[in-house]
C-alpha cells in the first residue's frame, strides 16, 4: 500500500495530528534560554555538541581542495587539543563525496551527501533516486534529501510520503535525513504535520532547514519537531533522530538546544547517533569557548573551514 491509503492509515494508527500551541511552545522554548549552566556541565556541553556536528560545505564553489581542506581539519583538530572528540560528520554535494571519502580514511567520521536536487527539490523523482544512489555509490554513509516543499503546501501529502519512502530506499544501508525547509512551510503546524509524514516514511533523521533559506532552524521549529519524535516514540519505541542546521553559530545557543533536547527527549537523544547539529562556523565557537574554558585565553576562530 502507498500514497493516501498507507499515510492516512499510518496517521490514524498515531491518533492523528496534533495542533501546535504557538503561545505554549514560545513559553517552553523560554525557559530552555533561562536555564544556568554550571562550568563543569558547560564543558561537557560544549565537548559533546562538537561531537554533534556535521562540518557542512555546501556551495557552487566548492572544489576538492576545499573539501580535502575541510575534512583535514575535522580529522586534525587533535593536533592542536589532545582528548577533545572529533565532528560526527562532514557534509558536502554527491559529487565530491569521493573526495571526502578518501580525505577520512582510517577516521571514523561519517560521510553525509545531500540529495534530491538539494536545496531546492525541484526535479523529477528519478532524478532525485539517482543522486540518492550515486553519493551512496561514491561512499556516503548518510543522506540529506529535501522534500518537495511546493507538494506539500499545495496539500499533496502523499506524493511526499511516498518520495521519501522511495528515497529511504535508494539510500540502502545508509541513514536518511530528511529536511523539512521550515523557513517555507509557514506555520508550527504545517512542521509538524511534515515531521509526522517523514517520520512514518522512514526518516532516520528529521531536520530544519538547507541553510539557504532563512529563517533556518529556530528552537521554536525545533521544539515543535522534538514532540513528533517524543510522540512517535512513545506509541512505537522507535527513536528517531533530530537536526537542527543553519543559524547555529555560536556555543550558548548550542547549549540551549542540548538542554531543550535533553529535557523533551532525554538524555538517550544526547549523543550523535540521535542529535546533530548542521553548521560550519559553530566548530569554530566551540573550539575558541573549550579553550577559554580550560586556559582562560581565546584562540584563533580560524581552525575550521567556514562556507
Amino acid at each position: 500500500m502507498t500514497g493516501k491509503g498507507m499515510l492516512e492509515k499510518k496517521l490514524s494508527e498515531l491518533g492523528g495530528v496534533p495542533t501546535v500551541d504557538k503561545v505554549g511552545v514560545e513559553e517552553r522554548v523560554a525557559r530552555f534560554k533561562s536555564r544556568s549552566i554550571k562550568k563543569e556541565s558547560k564543558m561537557q556541553g560544549l565537548k559533546m555538541a562538537l561531537n554533534m556536528i556535521d562540518l557542512t560545505t555546501l556551495e557552487g564553489k566548492d572544489s576538492p581542495g576545499k573539501v580535502r581542506q575541510m575534512c583535514y581539519k575535522a580529522a586534525h583538530v587533535h593536533d592542536q587539543f589532545p582528548g577533545l572528540p572529533t565532528v560526527a560528520a562532514v557534509c558536502v554535494y554527491p559529487s565530491m563525496v569521493h573526495v571526502a571519502k578518501k580525505a577520512l580514511k582510517n577516521t571514523n567520521i561519517g560521510i553525509a551527501s545531500v540529495s534530491t536536487a538539494f536545496p531546492s527539490g525541484q526535479a523529477p523523482q528519478d532524478v532525485k533516486i539517482r543522486d540518492t544512489k550515486f553519493a551512496v555509490d561514491e561512499g556516503a554513509t548518510e543522506i540529506d534529501m529535501v522534500i518537495s516543499r511546493g507538494k506539500f503546501l499545495q496539500g499533496e501529502h502523499n506524493f511526499v510520503y511516498d518520495e521519501i519512502a522511495s528515497i529511504k530506499e535508494a539510500c540502502g544501508k545508509a541513514r536518511l535525513k530528511v529536511i523539512l525547509e521550515t523557513g517555507e512551510l509557514s506555520t508550527l503546524d504545517n512542521v509538524r504535520l511534515a515531521s509526522d509524514i517523514a517520520i512514518l516514511a522512514g526518516a532516520d533523521f528529521i531536520k530544519t532547514s538547507t541553510g539557504k533559506i532563512q529563517p533556518a532552524a529556530t528552537m521554536q521549529v525545533t521544539y515543535t519537531m522534538l514532540m513528533a519524535i517524543k510522540d512517535y516514540y512513545y506509541k512505537t519505541g522507535i527513536m528517531i533522530g533530530m537536526k537542527p542546521a543553519g543559524g547555529i553559530s555560536n556555543s550558548k545557543l548550542a547549549l540551549h538546544y542540548l538542554i531543550m533536547v535533553k529535557e523533551v527527549l532525554g538524555e538517550e537523544w544526547l549523543t550523535n547517533q540521535w542529535f546533530r547539529f548542521g553548521a560550519s562556523s559553530l566548530a569554530n565557537d566551540l573550539l575558541m569557548q573549550i579553550v577559554k574554558t580550560e586556559t582562560g585565553i581565546y584562540q584563533s576562530a580560524d581552525y575550521f573551514t567556514i562556507d
